[in-house]
């Protein structure tokens, strides 16, 4: 899809049925994994509109491989040449190329990628992607923007200790340690239903990982992997975006393939928050409700994931009162509530916490800038209940995550323009 500058957000009340998407934090890593093989990889359920997503896809095609994108939601990898070992490339890059690094370096004995990019999330650097590549024996050097890494004789398994319990490092090393000749234990690994999603696809390639909750993870490494054809998880933050909007808006909105087992504490608290939620068998039924002011922090899985906290600050932007969100690992991503400022929003930052002082949703429409994917989805939630109307630039960002964004904000009777 093109890229969307500026999105103009009207009021409205959201009601009707959505159905969610393939989760784009599962989609970019089955991606990165495709290049473990030489042999076909189909993704079902793959959100093929992301805009990350299609970065990816190009990043693919650079290196070698065959992509052939079937409808909305299905994509075929291949490879018929010789697959390189040096990613070029000048546009915009995603952080995902630290998975790519490892996927190459296993297989092929040597990569270069560029310097990750992606959402800039207060101090987000990389140390953890070369000590574990470094671990298993590579040489992780940096040259020219570039992030390269060199494997000699191939990768060996080894025990990979994580001091903080990283998505994108646990990912890593269960990717880089696949093809590595022996066993490697990964400790204090981050264990969410994205992790989950990789080590299914794995196994199906042929892979042999034992996840042992979240103490450490085993990986014998094998000599090959195979193709497969698997089918990617619902997006939770996709799920959590259209249930906030449905409370917010007071509006009735059935969210289909709601993935309850993955969020069953942000669910705790939205209820005890004011959300009127009814389950069905594999969909959500939210009847409004109201919102009432929330006190959070967020942590590890299965605790409220770091992604979640701009949605929450929208929520409590429509709350009567104080809602306090702690983010002890991204707290320099508060700068969303700035933006929220220009239509109104009463905060402070005080310390980790960002302090938010509802008034009930009473906000103004103004024109605001979405800094990161989930800071702009939180922005257009704020204008669904601001009076008058709300332009968002960089609206691409949203893009970035969401699945036909656009084309469900209207299914459920949004007024929403790409300008």
């Amino acid at each position: 899809m093109e890229s969307v500058e500026r999105l103009l957000v009207k009021p409205a009340r959201l009601e009707g049925t959505v159905t969610l998407g393939g989760a784009k934090n599962s989609a970019l890593r089955l991606l990165a994994a495709s290049l473990l093989t030489p042999e076909r990889v189909s993704l079902l359920n793959h959100p093929n509109q992301l805009l990350d997503a299609q970065v990816h896809l190009d990043m693919l095609r650079v290196l070698g491989k065959g992509v052939s994108v079937v409808g909305t939601d299905q994509v075929v990898i291949s490879e018929s040449t010789a697959l390189k070992t040096s990613l070029t490339w000048t546009d915009r890059s995603i952080r995902n190329t630290l998975l790519i690094l490892g996927a190459l370096v296993t297989r092929l004995g040597e990569a270069r990628v560029p310097l990750p990019g992606g959402c800039q999330l207060g101090d987000r650097k990389y140390d953890l992607h070369v000590m574990l590549l470094e671990k298993l024996g590579a040489e992780v050097f940096e040259e020219d923007g570039y992030l390269c890494a060199s494997a000699g004789k191939g990768l060996k398994g080894a025990d990979i200790h994580l001091p903080i319990r990283s998505t994108g490092a646990t990912e890593n090393a269960i990717i880089a340690s696949c093809l590595a000749s022996g066993s490697t234990r990964i400790w204090n690994p981050h264990i969410r239903p994205e992790i989950l999603d990789l080590v299914a696809m794995l196994r199906s390639m042929g892979a042999k990982i034992e996840v042992f909750g979240q103490e450490h993870v085993k990986v014998t490494g094998v000599e090959k992997l195979s193709g497969t054809e698997h089918r990617v998880i619902p997006d939770n933050m996709e799920a959590i975006t259209w249930l906030i909007g449905a409370v917010m808006t007071k509006g009735e909105v059935e969210i289909r393939d709601f993935p309850y087992r993955d969020l069953e504490v942000v669910l705790a608290h939205l209820k005890a928050a004011g959300a009127a939620l009814y389950r069905a068998d594999d969909s959500l039924l939210v009847r409004g409700g109201a919102c009432y002011p929330v006190e959070i922090s967020t942590g590890p899985h299965p605790g409220i994931n770091s992604d979640v906290q701009p949605l929450l600050a929208a929520w409590g932007a429509r709350a009567s009162g104080e809602s306090r969100i702690t983010d002890l690992r991204f707290p320099g991503r508060y700068g969303y509530a700035q933006e929220m400022a220009r239509m109104g929003l009463r905060y402070e930052i005080a310390g980790d916490m960002l302090v938010i002082h509802g008034a009930g949703g009473r906000l103004s429409g103004a024109e605001v800038r979405a800094l990161d994917l989930r800071a702009g989805a939180a922005l257009t939630l704020c204008g669904l209940i601001a009076d008058g109307e709300t332009v968002i630039t960089d609206a691409w960002q949203i893009f970035r995550g969401y699945d036909r964004f656009l084309e469900k904000l209207r299914g459920l009777g949004a007024d929403v323009q790409s300008i």
